[in-house]
């Protein structure tokens, strides 16, 4: 069984209850299937390609910790782990809205402002093209650059005027809108209402960054160690073969690396369509927060979109063949094994995406070995056996990535979910942590501090090649990079509270770090040895003065219902 609010003193009506129930179906929560992606008949398929990981062993359910201590109240975070959004791009002009077209949003009086596009920056910005504001029709767009090297060449050694020039695509193939500077141009809450709304009732930051330069993989990679370091190439048919890859920098003497581009990872079935394709792979090695978790018996997972296999192949390998339209009607696959971060190591990965051996089993160490499909999410919620730790990555149709998602199919899949949460036996002890994995490219005019330089010919500009390295001896992890969302909604936030603390990815891995592990780390000059604190002074938690009434929003229109 699961615990209830940390603190249960508060007591409720019964019919605020009833208004609370009633309010959730008018909202037209789609249910727990369906917010979550469910693919159940698949996920009970144990596909026989053989593994390239050792099976774990399934561990005694009396060896984990239920529930654990923890240095604060939050029993249950959630990450929810987004795509490919700059912080500018979706809260440029918060807390102001234009309300010419889209969902309404008048922001609360008092409401603090953020460190976003001033009104020389929207007329007289110093890149090619001022930022326009993107209507609710202008929802899909195209996908913009968002490599390691060209995000640093649009930065201009802090001048933040080069996005045109070398992250900007401005064309591409229609429903997807584009037009010239697009890379430029921004939403506000009549298309982003989702997340405004939770930001005036939870909290937010306005100075959290991409932990390094560069995609998603080493976004991905960051949310759960903050290193990308210690990694190489291999052959997509054979593990032991090691291979060149652009998206890995130059092996040391040791034969590693540092992933920072996008590629699958080695022990995934799905990856390079199911090994059909001659694409290297990719293999991390090191400790991720996965292993720290595992050895302190503290139950987590991840739960992605997708991750239930469809299938096998002739070559024996599961595939992920689920998919989903987008609001512009393309079909867009689920499952994006670069995504999924664990699916790089040999410790964390389930190659065969094998379903857990029960529900009551999610969160410990089985056939499964902490991977899931993400409608085990709502099961886990559902049937009390929800993990200490969970990252959620939605299906690609509505992770929020330019090109094949949107801002609008995203705010679906993040109201759905956190209502689900919000109404659950957990919502008291729980913080849901909403941040992304990379820019995209994306205009933000906020230069970051570079904390950890890299000189590597060609690949680094001057702005990271003259900067010291600090944490540890791998090039190609220059950051941080550019500035990303992050909210948190928990009843232990303050209320329409703008943080400016300094945070970045590895801050997640911080805070669960010092929650649940007294403080370990992960070591081999992982970020998080200098990460900000989410809950330090003026960070987006605070433990003073909570409130447990749940906001309930549309999924559709992003608006609130209750709360």
């Amino acid at each position: 069984m699961g615990e209830g609010p940390a603190i249960v003193g508060i007591r409720r009506r019964p019919r605020s209850r009833v208004r609370y129930c009633a309010a959730i179906t008018a909202a037209v929560v789609m249910g727990a299937g369906v917010a979550v992606g469910a693919t159940m008949d698949a996920a009970k398929a144990a596909p026989a390609a053989v593994s390239a990981a050792a099976a774990p062993a399934a561990s005694a359910t009396g060896s984990w910790i239920i529930p654990p201590r923890t240095a604060t109240p939050i029993k249950h975070l959630v990450v929810i782990f987004d795509e490919n959004i700059s912080f500018d791009h979706y809260f440029g002009t918060y807390p102001y809205a234009t309300n010419t077209d889209g969902n309404p949003f008048h922001a609360k009086r008092g409401t603090p402002s953020v460190n976003g596009l001033t009104p020389a920056l929207l007329t007289q910005n110093p890149n090619l093209y001022n930022p326009q504001r993107l209507g609710y029709s202008q929802a899909l767009t195209c996908d913009q650059d968002h490599g390691y090297t060209a995000e640093q060449q649009a930065f201009n050694n802090g001048n933040m005027d080069k996005f045109v020039q070398f992250t900007g695509v401005s064309s591409c193939s229609a429903p997807n809108y584009s037009a010239p500077g697009l890379v430029m141009d921004y939403f506000d809450g009549n298309t982003v209402t989702g997340l405004w709304n939770y930001a005036q009732r939870y909290a937010m930051s306005d100075n959290n960054y991409n932990t390094n330069f560069g995609p998603s993989t080493p976004g991905a990679l960051n949310v759960i160690s903050g290193y990308d370091g210690g990694s190489y190439a291999v052959s997509p048919t054979n593990i032991n073969m090691k291979v060149p890859s652009s998206a890995v920098s130059a092996l040391n003497g040791a034969g590693l690396g540092t992933i920072f581009g996008d590629l699958d990872p080695a022990y995934d079935d799905c990856s390079d369509a199911s090994h059909t394709s001659s694409n290297p792979v990719g293999v991390a090695t090191g400790q991720n927060i996965g292993d720290l978790l595992n050895a302190g018996h503290i139950t987590w997972g991840w739960f992605q979109g997708g991750f239930a296999p469809t299938g096998t192949n002739a070559g024996g390998y599961a595939v992920c063949g689920a998919s989903h339209p987008n609001i512009g009607g393309a079909t867009v696959a689920d499952y994006s094994p670069h995504h999924e971060p664990f699916q790089y190591y040999a410790s964390t990965a389930n190659p065969k995406h094998l379903p857990p051996s029960s529900v009551a089993a999610i969160g410990r160490t089985d056939q499964a070995n902490h991977q899931y499909d993400l409608s085990y999410f709502s099961q886990a919620l559902r049937f009390g056996s929800l993990p200490a730790v969970s990252y959620l990555k939605a299906a690609e149709y509505q992770d929020g990535h330019a090109g094949y998602s949107d801002p609008i199919d995203e705010q679906h899949f993040l109201v759905n979910t956190i209502n689900q949460i919000e109404t659950s036996r957990y919502w008291g002890s729980t913080a849901i942590v909403v941040t992304y994995d990379d820019s995209d490219g994306w205009y933000d005019h906020q230069a970051s501090q570079i904390v950890n330089g890299s000189d590597t010919p060609g690949v680094d500009t001057a702005m990271c090649a003259t900067a010291a390295m600090t944490l540890g001896s791998f090039p190609n992890r220059c950051g941080y990079g550019p500035r990303l969302p992050l909210l948190v909604i928990s009843p232990w936030t303050r209320v329409n509270y703008v943080s400016h603390n300094l945070t970045d990815q590895s801050s997640v891995v911080k805070f669960i770090e010092d929650n649940w592990l007294g403080g370990q780390r992960i070591g081999y000059g992982s970020f998080d040895a200098i990460a900000g604190s989410l809950d330090g002074k003026g960070g987006v938690l605070s433990f003073r003065r909570p409130h447990f009434r749940p906001v309930i929003l549309n999924p559709a229109t992003g608006e609130v219902v209750v709360g």
